[in-house]
């Protein structure tokens, strides 16, 4: 016989009908000590003596409610606020879960969900907050219910939770030790908002990137990379935000081991340079970027107004050659006073192709791959290489725009194929152009297609999270 157990409630119901039928009570006074009619007291006795204590069990315990929502719909819509959504009202994300990710809930569902992680609307007012900090500190024993008020609220008043407070930390000692990088969507010059990618050495202030584009993308963070290594060389570590230009984390659980869990694009180029890569989603942890993106705000938008500015082109043209290095002079320190960690730079050939936009693509029955909406097929010494349909391969994107792929461990040439052309050799006359011989890498790089694949595979492992 299985153990019952009772609820204090229901306790009271049993030893009352118990004590009522083993010693032939009166029922009126039964009925008036546990609130009920007449009527009850008569269904109850019949359920002791069918069920015995058993029957006092409520029906619908351990039974969730048809509306009861999956757990991992909870567990998604929090890594959705921590990741993509961070700092919005619980209102306003609501409408966007709604919008963009195909997630209907109720706000009092996302407010439990949240509230219950830990997670508190932007919005919440003193007091919530106060009775979220006293609920905490009570949670961790350092204030209990004996204390007076005054002294929980003294306590309450001056202890915060450490990521809500932003302890001073120390500079780096070397320079190239931290790299700090952020973009700044702002309108800086024109009447259309562009994004200005900065990245600037911590232990000395030096600004040693900046790049204008119309969006924060990894061109623009392509660019500021090729003007680190090719100015200074490799540095040893950049700290950026939680964007997915810098790590990409699927939201189910379950699938996170998979060939979609990538490491990206830029934290690949880092990991064949040797460069650590640590992303933070508290903006006062990179504060130096932060205050400097301010500053430019202040400065750089005037100077282009100045000299009548307008386009991304010239803007780039006046950030690079004239406001860097006028800003460096008057707010950093002297870089070559301080030690470096920098490495040599590597070689152009290999920025170029470290630099590089990776794609997985397959050979279609026509001998072509498709990219970006155009035909390539693939050539070595300026003659065509037929493949297998269904042959996987890997496109490499150079940084100067220089298209390459692997296949079976080679690289080769991409040319585009003119599908649109009309062509006759018995009545065209076909002009001699003497094409330079191009520049084909040997397969140092691991371009290889399955070490590529492996590596996406195991990169939300090797990826740090702040």
């Amino acid at each position: 016989m299985r153990k019952v157990e009772l609820r204090m409630k229901e306790k009271t119901k049993y030893y009352v009908i118990k004590e009522l039928v083993d010693h032939n009570g009166n029922k009126n006074r039964a009925a008036i000590t546990l609130g009920i009619s007449r009527r009850q007291i008569d269904r109850l006795i019949i359920k002791y003596k069918e069920r015995g204590k058993e029957g006092f069990v409520h029906g619908n315990r351990d039974r969730k409610p048809a509306t009861t929502l999956n757990k991992s719909l909870s567990e998604d819509i929090i890594l959705l606020y921590r990741n993509k959504y961070q700092d919005w009202n619980f209102s306003h994300f609501k409408d966007f879960l709604e919008k963009n990710e195909n997630i209907k809930v109720s706000y009092d569902y996302i407010y439990t969900t949240l509230t219950k992680e830990g997670i508190l609307s932007p919005k919440a007012r003193r007091k919530t907050r106060r009775d979220y900090a006293k609920k905490k500190l009570l949670e961790e024993k350092k204030i209990n219910l004996a204390m007076s008020e005054e002294q929980i609220n003294t306590i309450i008043s001056h202890e915060i939770a450490l990521e809500d407070s932003h302890p001073r930390g120390e500079k780096p000692k070397y320079f190239g030790e931290v790299i700090e990088m952020d973009g700044s969507i702002h309108l800086w010059f024109g009447d259309r908002k562009v994004c200005l990618h900065l990245a600037i050495d911590k232990a000395t202030s030096t600004i040693v990137g900046a790049w204008f584009d119309y969006q924060e993308t990894l061109n623009g963070y392509y660019h500021i990379f090729y003007q680190i290594l090719t100015k200074y060389g490799i540095p040893y570590k950049f700290l950026t935000d939680n964007r997915t230009v810098f790590n990409y984390m699927l939201l189910n659980p379950d699938k996170r081991v998979s060939d979609k869990d990538v490491l990206t694009q830029f934290g690949y180029a880092c990991k064949q340079l040797g460069i650590d890569l640590e992303t933070t989603s508290v903006s006062q942890a990179k504060g130096l970027i932060e205050r400097t993106n301010g500053t430019f705000q202040g400065r750089l938008v005037n100077e282009l107004k100045l000299h009548g500015i307008t386009t991304i082109e010239e803007a780039n043209k006046y950030l690079t050659e004239v406001f860097v290095p006028e800003f460096n002079n008057k707010f950093a320190m002297d870089y070559k006073k301080f030690s470096s960690v920098f490495i040599e730079s590597p070689s152009e050939e290999k920025i170029n192709y470290t630099l590089a936009i990776l794609t997985p693509r397959k050979i279609d029955n026509g001998n072509s791959i498709k990219y970006k909406n155009k035909y390539y097929q693939p050539y070595i010494d300026g003659e065509i290489k037929c493949f297998m349909p269904k042959t996987e391969c890997l496109v490499i994107n150079a940084y100067n725009g220089e298209l390459l792929v692997t296949i079976d461990e080679k690289v080769y040439e991409l040319k585009e194929l003119s599908r649109n052309e009309r062509f006759s050799k018995e009545f065209d006359e076909v002009p001699e152009v003497k094409e330079r011989e191009k520049y084909i890498p040997p397969m140092t790089h691991p371009w290889k297609y399955e070490s590529f694949k492996k590596q996406m595979q195991k990169a939300h492992y090797q990826h740090k999270y702040a």
